[in-house]
């Protein structure tokens, strides 16, 4: 396997977190909540940039994933919810709170694909893997900005 393979499935993982023998994906989430913190007071723009260099960086590395695996969807390519848990959080304050609460809402928008995640998924190749986990994080943004309108946590 080529380094630039190796490279793309270290990427992919989320460094390892999607060989997880239990729930992969939560263990994504959960390093995507570690490697948001550098960001949290970061400017949006800085943050809005960081989404889309990792989203399109992880279209490639988890397509990589997927014919490493063999499958369309590999449970270890757990870049996506990385991604998606930085959504959640974006222009939003950051505290134990609102950090918990974000992740479990993108937990819960990534199983449930409230339109149009679902259709989404159909996408080729990490397009699809990435784009549907993209709307999962901004459902899980907006419910987060509902709860904190509703019960002021943060």
């Amino acid at each position: 396997m080529t380094l630039g393979r190796r490279a793309a499935l270290v990427l992919a993982t989320g460094f390892g977190s999607g060989y997880s023998p239990v729930a992969p994906g939560t263990a994504g989430s959960a390093v995507g909540v570690l490697l948001f913190l550098p960001l949290v007071h970061a400017p949006l723009r800085v943050q809005l940039a960081a989404v889309v260099v990792v989203y399109l960086l992880g279209v490639a590395a988890s397509k990589v994933a997927a014919e490493v695996a063999g499958r369309k969807d590999p449970g270890i390519a757990v870049v996506d919810e990385i991604v998606g848990q930085w959504i959640t959080y974006l222009a939003l304050p950051f505290t134990p709170a609102t950090a918990l609460a974000g992740f479990v809402l993108f937990r819960v928008m990534d199983v449930v694909k409230p339109w149009p995640a679902r259709q989404l998924e159909a996408l080729p190749g990490g397009w699809g893997i990435m784009t549907d986990d993209v709307f999962a994080g901004i459902w899980a943004n907006l419910a987060l900005r509902a709860a904190l309108v509703v019960v002021p946590f943060a």
